[in-house]
């Protein structure tokens, strides 16, 4: 008889430790679910354009084709545009004719789109636009015009990429 009873202790001991270790599984099952979903909203990206002509004369208009180029989509990413002059004077218009004020956000519709930068004045001509998404991304883009009518040197185009919360 105490062999039957030490059978069923063990049986018993046995039952306890693996209902506690199969609780223990399903909590820690439901304990590691989460109900929200990672969904990436924030995307990379930067702006390519064609190349632009390094003069320009005071009066003249110079076309920059621009295309945004994201590496991946989010239905609630907003891009805008603003642009700031440092040197020289001129004018910087959109493709649908909004013409922007400096450090001024505008909504960027289209991936392509136009800028059109107008010379008033005959000395070089440095800018900057700015691209940005609203989740804190950036992409900037330098342009230098030489006058046509004097000076000498190339003008430089470069980019600036910069990402992620700064």
């Amino acid at each position: 008889m105490n062999i039957q009873n030490d059978n069923r202790r063990k049986r018993t001991d046995v039952l306890h430790v693996m209902a506690a270790l199969l609780v223990a599984a399903t909590a820690f099952i439901f304990a590691s679910c989460d109900d929200d979903m990672d969904i990436q909203q924030s995307y990379p990206f930067t702006v390519e354009t064609m190349p632009v002509p390094n003069k320009v004369a005071k009066g003249e208009t110079v076309e920059i084709r621009c295309e945004l180029k994201a590496e991946g989509r989010y239905s609630g990413t907003l891009y805008t545009i603003r642009y700031f002059q440092f040197e020289g004077q001129g004018s910087l218009k959109m493709d649908n004719g909004i013409t922007f004020l400096p450090n001024d956000r505008y909504l960027l519709e289209n991936e392509k789109f136009r800028l059109y930068y107008t010379s008033e004045g005959e000395d070089r001509h440095d800018f900057i636009v700015v691209i940005e998404d609203n989740i804190g991304n950036s992409h900037e883009l330098t342009f230098n015009f030489n006058n046509s009518d004097g000076g000498s040197g190339d003008t430089e185009h470069t980019e600036d990429a910069e990402g992620g919360g700064k």
